[in-house]
């Protein structure tokens, strides 16, 4: 086949392959991550149960990242990615302040909480609350309704 027959081959398979795929807008929004472990990242879970640890004695990322994934059975699973940048913006914060174990080297970075990330502590306390007992409450219903008295 000469070229030319070639891309006019190639392009009616392109138009033919598009018009096999639906339009984007028509299609059902695709949902990203779980429903339940996206709350809560989106309702300041996260932030809260960092500042939670670290009014407790200072901790460093690997340490936080390990408790959450303890605290909720595997549930909710931080990896570094998400928990490095939210110690930095924490610290940028002034909520936060980080300090090296080996100050002449780069190793474990400790952080503390401020005057300041004790108050946002309680702020999210008070309203991280509603959302999280609502969870509690649907999933022990979800639960209940499913396996009874199990």
């Amino acid at each position: 086949m000469p070229p030319r027959d070639q891309r006019t081959a190639a392009r009616k398979a392109a138009a033919e392959a598009a018009q096999a795929v639906p339009d984007a807008s028509k299609r059902r929004p695709r949902r990203s991550g779980d429903p339940i472990t996206g709350e809560l990242r989106r309702r300041d879970v996260l932030p809260l149960l960092v500042l939670h640890y670290i009014s407790e004695g200072p901790c460093y990322g690997n340490q936080l990242m390990e408790r959450i994934a303890a605290l909720t059975e595997g549930v909710l699973q931080v990896n570094p990615n998400t928990m490095y940048p939210l110690l930095r913006d924490l610290e940028g914060r002034g909520l936060i302040e980080g300090s090296w174990e080996h100050p002449d080297r780069r190793s474990r970075r400790y952080y503390a909480i401020t005057d300041a990330g004790a108050q946002e502590y309680a702020e999210l306390l008070e309203d991280v609350l509603p959302f999280l007992g609502a969870l509690a409450r649907s999933l022990d219903g979800i639960f209940g309704e499913i396996y009874g008295d199990a």
